[in-house]
């Protein structure tokens, strides 16, 4: 086959020996096969912006931190280096996210590093040593959905713990092998603490994967996991191992109606004195 452009240098490197097949092109990189030493790895090279289906919406990219100053204020303003940068960023995240869940016990690829837009990792593989498929592509009897469903909301407490929110988490992002199930997929993971979206995304990730494993197993379609869980992390009482009922209770506390209508008044009074002060500086030209 021909060899993609961007696997090149690693082959130029010495980092893969071969590249054998294009195993998946999906919205936001293309996977090959690769052979390094000994070992069958994957390498995933992920597609220019302008190439991809999946856009870093706003929503996950919020509250991702860049310590330096100056690449920080290029991806803000946009520019042709910012966006460089932006998707450097976008890259590194799922490399940071792959080790940092593996650390927490969570089944993901091992990485071996990104290279300028390829992403190098283990190569997930059933019991006969081919490629493991997609949760999608499977028939699951009752017990494997009642055992992988229990060992996906045991991942989602672990990610959430470690402070991490998949974002877009489903039966198309996670891999079956004769151990259960691997998640993949993560260059768009959120911080749990410091993005606004963490809940809804949590929610969602959480309900996509029971709705999944429900087609199977019936009774996990009255389950509550995603507000449960998230309920514990919000107290402070969740924690790795922790024992999930699937139940949840809805309260609808009363709205503080005066609290808002202040907090409005105050910001329109702020807004009001800034208004003034513009003004005032424009009269003293």
């Amino acid at each position: 086959m021909k060899i993609p452009k961007r696997l090149i240098p690693l082959l130029e490197d010495g980092l893969i020996d071969s590249v054998e097949r294009q195993l998946l092109s999906g919205k936001e990189a293309t996977v090959y096969v690769v052979r390094c030493g000994s070992d069958t790895r994957c390498a995933k090279v992920y597609k220019d912006a302008g190439q991809r289906s999946f856009k870093q919406a706003v929503e996950y990219r919020e509250g991702r931190k860049d310590r330096n100053s100056r690449r920080a204020r290029a991806m803000e303003k946009g520019s042709r280096f910012g966006r460089k940068q932006l998707e450097e960023s976008w890259h590194n995240a799922e490399v940071d996210a792959l080790y940092k869940l593996a650390a927490a016990d969570v089944r993901v690829p091992k990485p071996y590093g990104c290279f300028d837009g390829v992403l190098l990792m283990e190569l997930v593989t059933d019991a006969d040593g081919d490629v493991a498929p997609r949760l999608n592509d499977i028939e699951l009897t009752q017990e494997q959905a009642r055992d992988g469903h229990a060992l996906m909301m045991d991942y989602a407490v672990k990610m959430l713990c470690a402070g991490l929110v998949h974002g877009d988490l489903s039966e198309f992002n996670v891999l079956q092998d004769e151990d259960g199930p691997v998640i993949i997929d993560l260059p768009q993971a959120v911080d749990a603490a410091a993005n606004n979206h963490a809940k809804t995304l949590f929610m969602r990730d959480v309900n996509n994967m029971t709705a999944y494993y429900g087609q199977y197993l019936p009774e996990l379609l009255t389950t509550d996991y995603a507000n449960e869980i998230w309920a514990l992390y919000e107290d402070g009482d969740l924690h790795p191992g922790c024992t999930l009922t699937g139940e949840f209770e809805q309260t609808l506390a009363a709205a503080d109606v005066d609290s808002v209508l202040n907090e409005i008044s105050a910001a329109y009074d702020e807004e009001q004195e800034r208004l003034q002060r513009i003004n005032g500086g424009d009269d003293d030209d």
